[in-house]
């Protein structure tokens, strides 16, 4: 977790998901559940994904990948037939499930120009992510929290919204990316600055280039 970098007030938020679901045990003897379906909200490069890789590290547990877009049919049902398999292997094998392009199907139900299908896989996730009681931990993330219905953020247990990284965190990326190469007279103060409001991503470019 010291590696993610991105606000600490979501890597607070994190930890405590940690905390909670490494002592699952205890907090169901007193009649309560550990948070562990969480949605992750944010540009693309701020850290989502990479969240989902460390909280699955740090439990032990294998992360799973669902590519929500990938599961989309044109044929009736059986969309909801693949996500039922979905559901399905995550009550058998315990792991972090990451639903990702989440909003392929959480797209608000009363938009003019959607179909009967979509309407019917987002009911269908609706009703999967309420009656599970599996020990996985479910992350759906998106780009476009403003295309979800707000019916879906009701069966979250916690909401996390990622924002552009801050200079210091820039600073940091940038120096353990090529920190350890000869960069001269190279000021990483000044690259952070110039870098003002891009996302990590390019953190891994800057590392293959180097």
């Amino acid at each position: 977790m010291a590696d993610l970098v991105i606000d600490e007030r979501i890597k607070e938020r994190l930890l405590r998901l940690l905390r909670e679901n490494r002592q699952a045990h205890k907090i169901r003897s007193h009649g309560l559940s550990p948070r562990k379906k969480i949605l992750l909200i944010g540009p693309p490069g701020t850290g989502k994904t990479m969240s989902a890789l460390v909280l699955a590290g740090e439990l032990g547990l294998p992360l799973f990948v669902v590519r929500m877009e990938g599961l989309m049919t044109r044929f009736i049902g059986e969309t909801a037939a693949k996500l039922r398999v979905v559901f399905d292997a995550i009550q058998s094998t315990r792991g972090v499930y990451l639903f990702d392009e989440f909003d392929s199907i959480g797209a608000k139900r009363a938009y003019a120009n959607d179909v009967g299908e979509v309407r019917r896989v987002l009911n269908s996730f609706l009703h999967f992510i309420e009656t599970d009681e599996s020990d996985s931990l479910l992350i759906a993330a998106t780009n476009h929290p403003q295309l979800l219905d707000r019916a879906l953020l009701r069966r979250f247990d916690d909401v996390l919204e990622y924002g552009l990284p801050e200079q210091s965190s820039v600073q940091a990326t940038l120096k353990s990316k090529i920190g350890h190469f000869p960069c001269g007279r190279l000021s990483f103060k000044r690259l952070a600055q110039a870098s003002a409001g891009l996302s990590l991503q390019f953190s891994s470019r800057v590392s293959e280039l180097s």
